[in-house]
């Protein structure tokens, strides 16, 4: 009997973010874990309820409930969506992420079906703490380098250009 491979959860390195309590390091831990599994509800023990998303994709609702249905829509299209903190910037309640993110184009993304292409990009997070829960995230995404990996770009419904 052969059990199925859990993923890799995305752990902060123990030589960075000194200045971040454990319980910060934990939050990150869940923010990307959430996105890492099927277990986007792990987001309630890392982001505040009023969490600020900046900016807020296409369609999505703010708040730590806003963020599930891209996280669930990110794990339909790249099934086996792999995450990797690379490295961490941190002082007081303040920290700055690079994550790698790596998966195949096995499902539905933004209108795009499925291509079986894999994708590496790279995420910049920028991070405010109240407490330890993640208050306000400002990210970038190298979303024209998945679109540029997978061969093909989400109809955005402006019409043909």
């Amino acid at each position: 009997m052969t059990l199925p491979t859990l993923p890799t959860l995305p752990t902060v390195p123990s030589s960075q973010a000194m200045a971040l309590t454990n319980g910060q390091k934990r939050a990150l831990e869940n923010l990307y874990a959430a996105l890492a599994t099927d277990d986007v509800d792990l987001v309630d023990h890392a982001l505040t309820e009023n969490w600020d998303d900046i900016p807020l994709g296409p369609g999505q609702q703010p708040g730590r409930d806003g963020i599930k249905p891209v996280f669930r829509m990110f794990r339909t299209a790249l099934p086996d969506l792999a995450l990797t903190i690379e490295n961490i910037i941190a002082e007081a309640d303040r920290a700055a992420v690079r994550l790698r993110m790596t998966g195949t184009h096995n499902g539905p993304l933004m209108g795009i079906a499925p291509t079986g292409k894999p994708i590496d990009i790279v995420i910049h997070e920028f991070h405010e703490f109240t407490g330890d829960r993640l208050s306000r995230t400002w990210h970038l995404e190298d979303l024209l380098g998945l679109f540029a990996q997978i061969g093909t770009w989400p109809n955005l419904g402006q019409g043909d250009a």
